[in-house]
């Protein structure tokens, strides 16, 4: 039977694949796609969800838009990235997906009750919505089956030399999720940045001869701009499929238990997180913490899924 899921998200070049990824594999159920200011604006963020979905031809997965601002820092996005749009470099059909009106925290909650199986969070997004369902409906906790995020770094950050974007942008969101007691996968840049879109992995999007694998095309070639220009690396890593791929089939991610505090107060840490693989200090395991990928297996079900798709065009057309 597919898992099912809820994609928390703020697309965001690697979200909208990972929207693709949840939504043409068919070892999950994308049961809903929730939005949170990150990359991009709530705005721009949710039109962006709404944009993937409707280039996908799906339309029986509700939207909701959720929080605008993390819980105490002001918002500070990644156009440097992502673009003005969020989803720079490819046009997009107009969106025909809309927006269900609720908030994204209440949605949750109500899949989260009503659902007959507990649900799997994947969040590829600062993880305000995620701990504002964790305090507000503490009840939600036990419908959760587990929360496979991406975020976080055993290492070096992306966003300042300790901290990676998703954490750093709300450290005190991902601090309620990893003290929550729920059990959380965390998909780092230590294994994300082992999924490089090489020339090779576009040449296979292209392959499929379908406008989704076209624009996915597209969204790589402008990320790969922006890893050379930022980071200088060749190809772009795509993070957040990651994480949906550690639930279609654990496999492909190889977890290590780990301890995982996020650092709130360093003056040159804030929102590093701090991974005790080696149970140094003796707190307890509260994490299972993404070290090795199997790219052959990730990049087929990545491309996989969106040739599933393609055979199914545009929502409205």
């Amino acid at each position: 039977m597919p898992v099912p899921i809820i994609i928390d998200c703020d697309p965001g070049h690697d979200d909208a694949l990972a929207i693709m990824l949840a939504a043409g594999d068919p070892a999950v159920d994308l049961l809903a796609v929730t939005t949170v200011a990150g990359n991009q604006t709530l705005e721009k963020t949710t039109l962006n969800a709404r944009r993937v979905l409707t280039l996908a031809g799906v339309t029986d997965v509700p939207v909701a838009a959720g929080c605008d601002r993390p819980l105490l820092q002001p918002l500070a996005v990644a156009a440097d990235v992502h673009g003005e749009s969020g989803l720079d470099g490819p046009s997009f059909p107009p969106p025909t997906v809309d927006v269900v009106p609720e908030h994204a925290v209440d949605l949750i909650h109500r899949i989260l009750v009503e659902h007959p199986e507990p649900v799997t969070l994947v969040p590829t997004a600062p993880l305000t919505n995620i701990a504002l369902l964790l305090t507000r409906h503490p009840e939600s906790a036990a419908h959760i089956r587990e929360i496979v995020l991406m975020g976080g770094s055993v290492g070096p950050g992306n966003r300042t030399p300790a901290a990676e974007f998703n954490v750093y942008t709300d450290p005190e969101a991902a601090a309620v999720v990893f003290g929550s007691g729920v059990p959380v996968t965390m998909c780092g840049l230590d294994v994300t940045h082992q999924a490089l879109a090489t020339p090779e992995v576009l040449a296979r999007f292209e392959a499929l001869g379908t406008p989704i694998g076209s624009v996915c095309v597209e969204l790589l070639t402008y990320f790969a701009s922006a890893y050379r220009r930022l980071w200088g690396m060749p190809h772009p890593p795509l993070h957040d499929p990651v994480a949906v791929a550690r639930v279609i089939d654990p496999a492909i991610v190889g977890c290590a238990d780990a301890n995982v505090v996020v650092e709130l107060q360093g003056r040159y840490t804030r929102g590093a997180t701090v991974v005790d693989l080696h149970q140094y200090v003796g707190r307890p395991v509260n994490a299972r913490v993404g070290t090795t990928l199997d790219t052959e297996l990730f990049w087929d079900r990545m491309v996989g899924a969106v040739a599933a798709l393609g055979s199914r065009g545009p929502a409205g057309a």
